[in-house]
């Protein structure tokens, strides 16, 4: 089985896949084929994404969790971490130093005068 998800994709790529998988919300597919078939399609998604993006989730029955991940021009990357395929977010940006609060809590402040 095979979890195919498009962001940003053109229309046609969308009405190709429904050929082989059925698309159970906008960009999102699913399906059972071959992993013969599966990497035609993901060869497919890859030349037709244009500027969009793509993640396949996919059976692997040879890693411990039984799937696997590819992505193309998604923000999401999939990472080794001890031995299990994990997908990382990217980092949003810090908090700007006007946001942070420095010193003491409230709470310590507190307690520093009662003593």
């Amino acid at each position: 089985m095979i979890v195919l998800v498009l962001r940003a994709c053109p229309v046609g790529l969308r009405g190709h896949l429904t050929r082989w998988l059925a698309e159970i919300s906008a960009g999102v597919f699913v399906g059972r084929v071959n992993p013969r078939l599966r990497d035609s399609l993901w060869e497919l998604v890859v030349a037709e994404a244009a500027t969009g993006g793509a993640l396949l989730v996919f059976e692997d029955h040879s890693v411990e969790q039984g799937f696997g991940y590819r992505t193309h021009r998604h923000e999401w990357t999939p990472r080794d971490v001890e031995g299990m395929t994990v997908l990382f977010r990217p980092r949003s940006a810090p908090p700007s130093s006007q946001q942070m609060r420095t010193g003491w809590s409230g709470a310590s402040r507190l307690r520093k005068k009662s003593h």
